[in-house]
């Protein structure tokens, strides 16, 4: 537990992120966990984030007593939409976490500038964006504090659960260090109460060597996109003005509620960003039948999320309705990921390809 193998891992993840310390942990829902234990988040704080993102990323707040204050989603990128945080922001508000979702991280500049007008703590959620960037930044470097989760469907995954949180910051470092260890120093002599939030020897180790290929796999991943963008778009499966019926979406041009059956919205690359596709998502009306034919094929795929958070059972209590996060429940509705690991090949991705075109156009 812990040991030389973990400080090495941690230097480099640090190294690679463009931070100065890592801190590895247990799993990436612990770092978010360890994160916000290390703010001091109190019962009644609040934190903005997304509804559309893994369950760890709410349930995390909850889990100290926080309330989670959900913000729609930018319906091109599937990230947090900063133009709607200011409103969610209260006396009671303490942190953001945005999410890098798929690969992709959130536009940063606007939600750093509220956080400093507001005085709110900035935690990323990294989980699937280690080597993302944004405008030059890694993923993990911008706001104070970074998530990192390395499960093993992850771009970096070890061999079971694992996690790192990175930052800038000597004391939130400091105090996470000691808040994974029971908030022992030294042993047996407890500051405070912290949790068992150590990461293993042997995740450390597997993962040090499959960091020297990262950059490799997240070009192979950059490569198989371009070529489904390219089959896609000479098969004329592509959509190009997806429109939304909702009326009450703020973005209507943008969302694809009224998407064509005969097509698909393909992953939106933003400017000034380093995408990593930890996941190829698209977005299609026709989503069960899409997976009827690829599960016939035994063709990889995943829907991520079915339910966005704020509709589920769990979060009841927040008040949440249906139709009042409007681009989340849209794509929760019609988004589905497609394989995208570094070891395909061309031959598999034209498969792929073929499947959906013969589902759409028929």
């Amino acid at each position: 537990m812990l040991g030389s193998e973990v400080e090495a891992l941690e230097a480099e993840v640090a190294t690679y992120s463009q931070c100065r310390y890592g801190i590895g942990v247990s799993s990436g829902t612990d770092a978010l966990l360890v994160s916000l234990m290390a703010i001091n988040l109190k019962p009644g704080d609040e934190v903005i984030t997304t509804p559309y993102t893994f369950f760890a990323t709410a349930g995390s707040i909850a889990r100290l007593g926080g309330k989670p204050v959900f913000v729609d989603i930018d319906p091109k990128t599937y990230n947090i939409d900063p133009n709607q945080i200011e409103a969610a922001i209260s006396p009671r508000t303490r942190a953001i976490i945005p999410v890098r979702l798929f690969g992709q991280i959130a536009d940063m500049d606007p939600i750093m500038a509220l956080a400093e007008r507001y005085r709110l703590y900035v935690i990323e959620d990294a989980a699937q964006s280690i080597g993302a960037e944004y405008k030059g930044r890694r993923a993990g470097s911008i706001g104070h504090l970074g998530c990192f989760s390395f499960f093993p469907s992850k771009n970096l995954g070890g061999i079971g659960d694992g996690g790192m949180v990175v930052t800038n910051d000597p004391e939130l470092a400091d105090r996470i260090k000691l808040l994974r260890g029971h908030g022992a120093r030294p042993k047996y002599y407890h500051k405070e109460i912290g949790g068992n939030f150590r990461l293993d020897a042997l995740q450390a180790a597997v993962l040090r060597v499959k960091l020297t290929h990262l950059d490799e796999w997240t070009t192979a991943r950059q490569r198989n996109a371009s070529l489904y963008r390219q089959l896609f778009t000479d098969a004329d499966l592509v959509a190009t003005e997806p429109s939304c019926l909702l009326d009450q979406c703020h973005t209507c041009k943008e969302c694809s509620c009224a998407l064509p059956t005969n097509k698909i919205v393909l992953p939106f690359a933003a400017p000034n960003r380093r995408f990593i596709y930890n996941q190829f998502v698209i977005r299609v009306t026709l989503r069960d039948d899409v997976m009827r034919a690829l599960k016939a094929q035994a063709i990889g795929h995943e829907v991520y999320y079915p339910v966005p958070l704020h509709l589920q059972d769990c979060f009841a209590y927040l008040g949440y309705q249906r139709g009042d996060l409007p681009a989340s429940e849209c794509a929760a509705s019609k988004t589905i990921a497609l394989p995208i690991y570094p070891e395909m090949t061309d031959r598999m991705i034209h498969r792929v390809v073929q499947v959906i075109g013969q589902v759409l156009q028929s």
